[in-house]
């Protein structure tokens, strides 16, 4: 009969050759695969950069509604604005990279900021991972209905006769409807005073014959238009668009002038791909939906899709593009 002890030994170091062969998942990385496929099993954060009630707020909010429903899960937005968006991709940039938190990126943050601050806290192609873009905005011309202007050709030969007595109002230095009236100058060789509001205050301020013009996203003119408060004369597409009916580009009077809104969806860098795939996936049956290209549409906006490689490029190509036109703005890097 073997000895109790040896035959301890025995098993003991049969046990530990069979453990050697083994190959075990450390504890953390079995919850991180098992996080993963059952994502998404709780309500997904979208940070939106931009105030409650912006143009850009209103199309991210009709993304999440349906985004969520195709995921399963309810997509909140949380608005985080400030500093031209500054602040809320920042924000973003830190977030938990677990698939529940998605940044609403537009124009604004990640390709005229880097022009204007000196230490961004966050670099706009290398801090997020791209999913794609979900929408184009073109902006408006709108002038006071008391000017006699109704084409962009009027306008430029009423500022030229006036000699700079016309005022320009802006959402703010620096802001898109800011840049796009200072292209619009520059290569319409024309000069206007500009005035800056705060946000959409500028629209309300054409209206009210406070600032004769200003180039705004279709979605916040709209109202005022239709009211016949704003004259809208022109938009910022290079072509004409269904989505505006006969409004003609601005392009056709100034050759070469484009200056187009968009927004696209980012996920924190380190974001697993399998769950990046799911997001992905359910972007792109969400804007396929006939009734968010309907949704968009009354908002102003057109649907627009690509692939993450595809809008990596698009925002590296923006952001040469804006480069001189801060300049010509004059704006000082802070």
């Amino acid at each position: 009969m073997d000895h109790p002890v040896k035959s301890a030994v025995v098993f003991g170091k049969a046990c530990l050759l069979a453990v050697a062969g083994m190959t075990f998942i450390p504890v953390p990385q079995a919850m991180a695969a098992d996080a993963i496929k059952s994502y998404p099993n709780r309500p997904i954060r979208m940070l939106m950069p931009n105030a409650p009630g912006s143009s850009t707020d209103a199309l991210g909010r009709v993304v999440a509604t349906k985004l969520g429903e195709v995921l399963g899960q309810q997509v909140v937005v949380d608005n985080r604005a400030g500093a031209g968006g500054v602040l809320g991709m920042e924000i973003a940039k830190n977030a938990n990279p677990d698939g529940y938190t998605l940044i609403s990126a537009s124009t604004a943050a990640m390709t005229i900021a880097p022009h204007l601050h000196k230490k961004l806290p966050y670099d706009p192609l290398k801090d997020f991972a791209f999913l794609s873009l979900f929408a184009v905005t073109p902006n408006v011309l709108v002038v006071n209905p008391g000017l006699p202007v109704k084409t962009v050709k009027d306008l430029i030969d009423f500022a030229k006769a006036k000699a700079g007595q016309l005022n320009m109002g802006s959402a703010g230095s620096g802001s898109q409807s800011h840049l796009a009236g200072v292209l619009l100058q520059t290569m319409g060789q024309f000069e206007s005073l500009h005035v800056p509001y705060k946000g959409g205050a500028s629209t309300a301020a054409v209206a009210a014959g406070e600032s004769h013009w200003s180039i705004n996203p279709a979605p916040s003119v709209q109202g005022l238009v239709k009211a016949g408060r704003l004259r809208a004369i022109g938009h910022t597409l290079p072509k004409r668009t269904a989505m505006l009916g006969d409004m003609p580009a601005i392009a056709e009077t100034v050759p070469g002038y484009q200056y187009g809104g968009w927004q696209g969806l980012l996920a924190p860098r380190a974001t697993p791909k399998p769950i990046l795939d799911k997001l992905r996936d359910g972007l792109m049956k969400t804007m396929s939906l006939p009734e968010i290209r309907d949704a968009l549409n009354k908002q102003g906006a057109e649907v627009l899709t690509n692939t993450p490689e595809e809008f990596q490029k698009f925002v590296q190509e923006e952001l040469k593009k804006f480069g001189p036109v801060v300049k010509m703005a004059g704006l000082k890097v802070e």
